[in-house]
């Protein structure tokens, strides 16, 4: 893809995150793999105001180009970049639910087989370190190994994906199950899926939403 194209789909996710409630106001960032290094949303810029120039462009060293600062956040795009060849895009939202459960220290077990949709058994909590640093970002990476999403120790949630729509696709998935868990909390003790079944439904999972033209 073209990168004036990416820049342009770039505020697209980041606006899709303030429609859909996933972030409010100039919280959360989002970010696009490019050959050498990856684009990324700017450091507290509303993102209605932003054109595809404000997007800043980081080689995999920390440099940035642009007119504007990059998010505070960009280590740990950087490095799940670097530790995960699979991913195109990454997304950082402040969304409610996984905040919610984000500030207690608390993953989303196997409560439900969706969980299934973040690629594991679970959706992990990395431990809190302060937003910005190389400690937050080295604890995201070991939550996100096997991962498309992870929970932030009070902070919030990444997602990755291939593309930027699959990022966050699983974005919004992940916020629905923390809700979801949320709620079952609110009734009582959920019933966690076995390691077994959570085994065959990643299994299925693997042809989820292929055609069958395939």
């Amino acid at each position: 893809m073209m990168e004036q194209s990416l820049r342009a789909d770039v505020i697209k996710i980041a606006l899709d995150m303030l429609s859909t409630g996933l972030n409010k106001g100039k919280t959360g960032n989002v970010s696009a793999r490019v050959d050498g290094g990856f684009l990324i949303t700017p450091s507290g810029v509303d993102y209605a105001a932003l054109g595809p120039a404000d997007i800043a462009l980081m080689n995999m060293n920390g440099d940035s180009v642009g007119p504007l600062k990059p998010s505070s956040e960009w280590r740990f795009h950087r490095d799940i970049y670097l530790n995960r060849a699979d991913v195109g895009a990454v997304v950082h939202a402040h969304s409610p639910f996984c905040t919610a459960l984000a500030c207690v220290a608390m993953a989303i077990p196997a409560f439900h087989y969706m969980v299934a949709v973040a690629g594991g058994r679970d959706i992990r909590c990395a431990p809190y370190a302060t937003f910005g640093t190389q400690a937050l970002s080295d604890r995201a990476v070991i939550a996100l190994d096997g991962r498309k999403a992870c929970l932030l120790a009070n902070h919030g949630m990444i997602a990755v994906g291939g593309t930027l729509a699959q990022a966050l696709a699983v974005a919004s998935e992940v916020e629905s199950l923390a809700e979801q868990y949320w709620r079952a909390l609110q009734i009582g003790r959920p019933i966690i899926l076995e390691d077994d079944e959570m085994d065959l439904v990643l299994e299925k999972f693997k042809s989820y939403g292929e055609s069958a033209q395939k």
